[in-house]
């Protein structure tokens, strides 16, 4: 019987492979989103996309960082992804930053940088003059300073004719409905409707004037990063018929090939608006 004796790997053999890999991904990925961008019909692109940035914590472990460099990693990637919408034509962009439950159940330390970090990036994207930057979630629940940079990019940008973006900080989808019924009902309380004459007329409608985001289209596609599948609260109300792309990438890491897969699946599905 014959014997193969397997020669041992040189050293360094492994994180060579992995660099050649890195080389070809480079080179035939560029080429690769040609042909997606290509082939995307015009008529079937998402008008809206919510987008949950998720994974910056894990990235950051992962390569040996702190939880600052994770979040700071996912701010920088916010600005090439509104580029990439702005080239498939995608109008509107919701950016999940910050939940509602986050202020609380985070260390304070750590929620000080995280928002040192999204006040930095908003000012950032406001600077371009390229995006309407639209804050929406509970600001009266931010720190003043957090509260009034959102609220001055807002208004500095009020007149741009790009891409609308929604910044949700300090941000729940049960908080959001919560509000919602609350302005509706001190709106009709300063008219002078009771109770019982809107009980008989409330409609859909009526909430969906007085969410965050009232005025705007829904979003047609919602995109979690990190392998998760599940929603945690982002626009509950409005992504009644939305399509979901969950995609493995961590937020960091998420890449404009991520993007366009993305665009894809949603092209090629068959909308049944909850049907």
């Amino acid at each position: 019987m014959t014997v193969w004796h397997r020669r041992p790997l040189e050293p360094g053999y492994h994180r060579r492979v992995e660099k050649l890999k890195d080389v070809v991904r480079r080179a035939l990925y560029p080429a690769y989103e040609h042909r997606v961008v290509k082939s995307l019909p015009a008529d079937r692109i998402p008008q809206h996309i919510g987008v949950m940035l998720d994974g910056n914590r894990r990235w950051a472990k992962a390569v040996g960082l702190d939880t600052a460099g994770g979040y700071q990693a996912g701010a920088d990637n916010i600005f090439p992804l509104l580029g990439w919408c702005e080239e498939v034509g995608v109008k509107v962009v919701t950016l999940w930053l910050l939940s509602s439950d986050n202020l609380t159940n985070r260390p304070p330390e750590q929620m000080a940088s995280l928002l040192e970090i999204i006040e930095g990036a908003v000012e950032s994207l406001g600077a371009q003059r390229r995006w309407r930057i639209n804050p929406v979630g509970a600001l009266d629940l931010l720190p003043d300073h957090t509260a009034r940079k959102l609220k001055d990019t807002a208004e500095a940008t009020s007149d741009i004719d790009g891409i609308l973006v929604n910044i949700a900080v300090g941000y729940g989808g049960r908080r959001e409905i919560i509000d919602a019924v609350r302005s509706l009902l001190v709106e009709h309380a300063a008219r002078g409707t009771t109770l019982e004459e809107l009980a008989e007329v409330l409609d859909v409608e009526h909430i969906a004037d007085h969410l965050y985001t009232k005025g705007q289209p829904d979003p047609d596609l919602v995109i979690r990063t990190s392998g998760e599948q599940r929603l945690g609260g982002f626009l509950l109300w409005q992504s009644a018929q939305s399509e979901f792309y969950f995609c493995e990438a961590l937020w960091p890491d998420f890449r404009r090939v991520d993007f366009l897969r993305a665009i894809r699946a949603y092209a090629e599905r068959e909308r049944r608006f909850g049907g």
